[in-house]
């Protein structure tokens, strides 16, 4: 065979390994996710360890090779030893993290790995390598104290930690086969730990081996042979002869070359057994084709074929030899956990590990189990002591009827599957009944005449182990009682060795209840015997504690001990009195150290406090701090005033406690900010005001400047706490001027000008803005104005949401308002006792009775002679103004401007289609800036440019009739409308006064105009049919309708589908008077 198909067979041989590993390997890491199968797992992190591949070809993630190197020391082997169980050690904790990770419950603090951590620092810390191991696990994120998750990772990557921590865990492994000097493989290590390298004579055979075996079980070293030993079968039987014992049954049932699976063929010529892939590469020459080969059936697995023999592996993965009861790692027995099965064996479940551990058979249990789960023993008893067997007659006979537990050493009858003792299950099977053997030749001799009577005696181990179960059980029984009677399982062991030299016959919990107090009594007195006679005592402290200062804390007048210490003195000393005494005074002066540690030197202070406190140092301490808190609390519950701060006082720091502690300032830079800035001669400034500002800021020019504010009103400076502002604006004023503007509001204004004196805002006119603006109002005015004055205010305000009443009227005599609950139309003003209807609001006639108002109007126009006088001016003064808000009438004529103020509310609406005036406009597409309203196409604010003769031609193609004569006795030539009229400051109603024209029914041409739009608008008459093109289109842009022009349409289709779509989506005034 070449080198080229030699190289070839041991790729191929290497792809084999690694294709097993990787089954292992997925193997593993799908048992590491399954709950209950930590079996599983180390079975499969066993068969990695086990593979014959070099460290940098087995480990993957890890950097496995440089980490034994690096963390690998010392001259000689066993120096390298104890390094390596030192890295072992740290692969163990590092495995503890990656469990954690892949565990389903998690701990609580998992993202985290703390540096002060001295189990961390004792392993992980103390290797090189580490570290590296934790960022592979996920923990990049450097910390000052540690290392983490970075904060954009909710979860770790549980496949790569599984695959991280499974080659841990097999480096681990192989570690400790290495140190226990049972790895299958050891010469990978000493290939790069050459002081791992054994005895000079298996180096030799070892080189030998290397050098002549052409089937070495490292098949990347096959290139390294000489390539005239290949064909030699010679060698291979010196090779054979050569192997050790080991290697020779590790290679019984696996084949000789790859170590891995069963034999499925023996070689007669060159002696080899191999398998059935190796057979095929290693025979293929033609120089061994002629070999003579006989098939090899798979044998039978047995327990005693495996390299593990020598080894047994606990339920931490440790592996330990077969002579160590205990494991090296968690000093759990042997048999508490099945070893890792090397061939067929049935699995263990592990014990669970918890608080205390049974000093029997060393299996731990949990903190309030009182029995051990294994041997129930209970928790208090001592390891019982071995008994060397002796041979005795009847022992012979015993053995064959007979079988020793391997956990608590209990002999149990041969038929029993479990021990009686531990009930755990027996290791070996039991013996089949075989056939006797015939008897042995015996030399014949005379029997005596008389034989002697042999004495039937018990088997000590039996004995030892009966009265041991007898005395478990009975202590048992006694801890359960004293659990109900409230007396705890030390002070039942205590009081049995004390009370009966351990005998069980008595009952420890009447004897707690009786001799007990009397016994700790002794023990109070015993230490008050050395507290007077300190010398034998303090030679006991120095010796024992090592402390020379015991004798000066220990004098003649020392505080006595009180029970319970000398209780727990006495449990611990084992129901010693004298050595409890000498235990009791140790842990009383310890805790006068403590306490003085605190501040307390008072020694005889302490002692009392200990003595009260039953010895708790907690209990004592507060003891001792509450004469400390006595002036502090008659401090607090002192009905005295508290003194005023001076801020001149020369103790600059008693000043800031105090400022810290009265005015919670966030820190004591804020406190020494204060005092400076209360302490500048240029700036006269209260504490209050400096306080308020130095908590919204710590800049001392920001908070000068909150300290010098100026109102706009009186120009004075003020300091931002005397400043009031609206919830409306960002105005500013002084407490004086808010508090001035608006009393002489309420007491001499309207409630719509409580508004604000710098801007005047907010816009009263709107509804919405009205309420939110005055709730926050009335909270501000409520501790500004004087208690008359915000009654005042508080009633003004109640007339103002009583207007809005539908059952609210107005006196049409004296201008006085009240709710009307009746259904009548006659209404008795409760102010004048004038009558009026309810209805049309007019004064109260008797011809009204029965009519209803349409046909009272009606009568007056027919009847009453002074109604036809006034023609028309009536008829205007009958129609016209009418409040939207409070809905009080106002008896005049539109006029010429449409912007009408009411008087009773202040309300300031259009008086031709009662649309508000303001100056924050609602609608989105106004740019419109200043006081305006929007008004309707049928509003008298267009429609009095018009020309009379337009609106009557309106009128006429509507078919409405319209008045053109004067009536009789109308004054003529003068129009006698009444209309509202400003003069000055006020607003007076008088008489139009303008000249008439011939054809408008005695009335100007302005009011003349109006009346016509009156009709229009009570036959809601729409105006846009008369418009013209020009006027279409400004419409159209008023009311954002669009003006688009179809390409090529004419001007009349095109005014007739504008004229369309604005009749169609612009509508009439909602709020125009529709009177007819």
């Amino acid at each position: 065979m070449n080198s080229f198909q030699l190289a070839g067979k041991t790729r191929a041989a290497m792809a084999m390994l690694s294709a097993q590993l990787e089954e292992v390997r997925s193997q593993a890491e799908k048992s590491l996710f399954m709950p209950g199968s930590a079996q599983d797992v180390r079975t499969g992190v066993y068969a990695m360890a086990n593979i014959p591949l070099p460290p940098s070809a087995k480990y993957r993630y890890i950097a496995a090779e440089a980490m034994v190197i690096e963390n690998s020391g010392g001259s000689n082997r066993n120096e390298t030893i104890a390094s390596l169980q030192k890295l072992s050690t740290a692969l163990n904790i590092l495995e503890k993290y990656g469990s954690n990770l892949t565990s389903s419950n998690r701990p609580k603090y998992w993202r985290t790995v703390k540096h002060n951590n001295p189990v961390f620092r004792a392993t992980v810390d103390a290797i090189l390598g580490g570290r590296a191991v934790l960022c592979l696990y996920g923990y990049t994120n450097q910390q000052p104290d540690g290392l983490s998750f970075p904060d954009e990772v909710i979860e770790p990557d549980i496949a790569k930690v599984a695959s991280v921590t499974l080659e841990v865990m097999s480096l681990r492994m192989e570690l400790d086969m290495l140190v226990k000097d049972v790895h299958p493989h050891p010469e990978f290590f000493e290939r790069i730990i050459h002081s791992l390298t054994r005895k000079q004579d298996d180096e030799e055979v070892s080189t030998d081996s290397a050098a002549v075996s052409p089937v070495s079980d490292r098949p990347w070293e096959r290139l390294s042979l000489p390539m005239n030993s290949l064909s030699q079968p010679k060698g291979l039987l010196s090779l054979s002869s050569l192997t050790s014992a080991k290697q020779t049954a590790l290679s019984t049932d696996y084949c000789g070359i790859c170590r891995i699976f069963p034999v499925a063929s023996h070689c007669n010529t060159c002696v080899q057994r191999l398998c059935s892939e190796c057979d095929r590469l290693y025979h293929s020459p033609s120089g061994r084709a002629m070999h003579s080969r006989v098939p090899v059936a798979p044998s039978r697995p047995s327990k005693t074929v495996s390299a593990s023999l020598a080894t047994w592996q606990c339920s931490c993965t440790t592996v330990n030899t077969m002579q160590q009861v205990l494991c090296d790692t968690c000093e759990r027995p042997r048999l508490a956990a099945a070893a890792v099965p090397t061939m067929h064996e049935e699995p263990q479940q592990p014990s669970t590990i918890t608080e205390w551990q049974c000093k029997s058979c060393t299996v731990v249990n949990a903190g309030s189990s009182v029995l051990c789960e294994v041997c129930e023993r209970p928790r208090l008893a001592t390891r019982p002591p071995v008994t060397p067997s002796r041979p005795t007659p009847s022992t012979a006979v015993l053995l064959d009827s007979q079988w020793i537990c391997q956990v608590c050493t209990y002999a149990n009858h041969a038929s029993s599957l479990r021990c009686e003792m531990c009930d755990f299950l027996r290791s070996d099977p039991v013996p089949s009944p075989s056939k006797p053997l015939p008897p042995s030749p015996v030399i014949d001799f005379t029997p005596l005449s008389i034989r002697p009577k042999l004495t039937p005696t018990e088997d000590p181990d039996l004995k030892r182990q009966r009265l041991m179960r007898e005395e478990g059980l009975k202590l048992i029984q006694l801890i359960r009682e004293g659990e109900i009677k409230g007396v705890s399982p030390e002070e039942v062991y205590t009081s049995l060795r004390v009370s009966g030299s351990g005998s069980l016959s008595g009952s420890p919990c009447d004897w707690v209840k009786t001799e007990l107090p009397l016994r700790l009594d002794e023990i109070c007195a015993i230490a008050a015997s050395f507290q007077h006679s300190p010398k034998p005592l303090h030679s006991t402290l120095f010796n024992c504690a090592g402390e020379e200062s015991g004798l000066e804390g220990l004098k003649s007048g020392a505080v006595p001990l009180s029970r319970a210490e000398a209780k727990q003195a006495w449990l611990t000393a084992g129901g010693d009195s004298e050595k409890a005494a000498r235990q009791a005074l140790r842990d009383r002066w310890a805790k006068v150290k403590e306490l003085a540690s605190l501040g307390f030197t008072d020694t005889a202070a302490c002692e009392e406090a200990l003595r009260q406190s039953g010895g708790e140092v907690r209990g004592a301490l507060v003891l001792l701090q509450r004469p400390l808190l006595e002036p502090f609390h008659k401090h607090m519950w002192s009905d005295e005033p508290e003194q005023p701060i001076d801020i001149n006082h020369p103790d600059k720091q008693r000043v800031c406690r105090r400022l810290l502690a009265t005015y919670d300032l966030p820190s004591w830079g804020r406190c020494e900010l204060v005092l400076s800035l209360l302490r500048d001669p240029a700036a006269p400034y209260t504490l209050e005001d400096v306080v308020q500002a130095v908590r919204e800021s710590h800049d001392r020019d920001f908070i000068r400047r909150v300290l010098t504010k100026e109102c706009p009103i009186c120009l004075s400076v003020f300091p931002h706490s005397k400043m009031q502002s609206l919830t409306s604006c960002q105005c500013s004023v002084c407490s004086g001027c808010f508090k001035q503007h608006f009393t002489i509001a309420v007491r001499d204004k309207h409630i719509r000008d409580m508004v604000c004196p710098v801007c005047w805002e907010p816009d009263i006119n709107d509804p919405e803005h009205l309420n939110s603006y005055f709730s926050t109002l009335d909270i501000q005015l409520r501790d500004c104005l004087e208690p008359d004055v915000y009654e005042l205010f508080h009633k003004k305000l109640t007339e103002q949401a009583l207007i809005k009443d539908p059952k609210f009227l107005w006196c049409s005599h004296c201008s006085y308002g009240f709710i009307y609950d009746g259904d009548q139309l006659k209404v008795t003003c409760l102010q004048c006792r004038n009558s009026f209807c309810a209805q049309c609001k007019k004064p109260w006639e008797a011809q009204h009775a029965g009519l209803s108002c349409e046909q009272f109007q009606l009568w007056k126009r027919e009847n009453d002679p002074e109604y036809q006088r006034q023609g028309l001016a009536g008829y205007l003064r009958d129609n016209g103004i009418t409040c939207p808000n409070c809905r009080f009438q106002y008896a005049l004529a539109r006029g010429g401007c449409m912007h009408f103020s009411c008087s009773q509310c202040r309300y300031q609406f259009c008086s031709g289609c009662n649309n508000p005036f303001h100056t924050t406009c609602a609608v989105a597409q106004c740019s419109v800036t200043g006081l305006h309203a929007h008004h309707p196409r049928d509003c008298l604010f267009y429609l009095r440019d018009w020309e009379p003769s337009r609106l009557q031609a309106l009128l006429q193609k509507n078919g409405v009739a319209y008045n053109t004569d004067t009536a009789p006795g109308t004054q003529t030539g003068v129009c006698g409308v009444i209309e509202q009229k400003d003069e000055g400051a006020h607003q007076t109603d008088s008489a139009c006064g303008a000249q008439t024209q011939p054809g408008q029914a005695g009335l100007c041409e302005k009011h003349y105009r109006e009346y016509l739009v009156s009709l229009i608008n009570g036959y809601s008459i729409d105006p846009a049919p008369l418009f013209n093109f020009n006027e279409l289109l400004l419409a159209c842009r008023r009311y954002q309708v669009e003006l688009a022009r179809g390409e090529g349409e004419d001007d009349r289709p095109y005014y007739n589908r504008l004229m369309k779509k604005l009749l169609e989506d612009v509508p009439l005034g909602d709020k125009v008077p529709r009177k007819k």
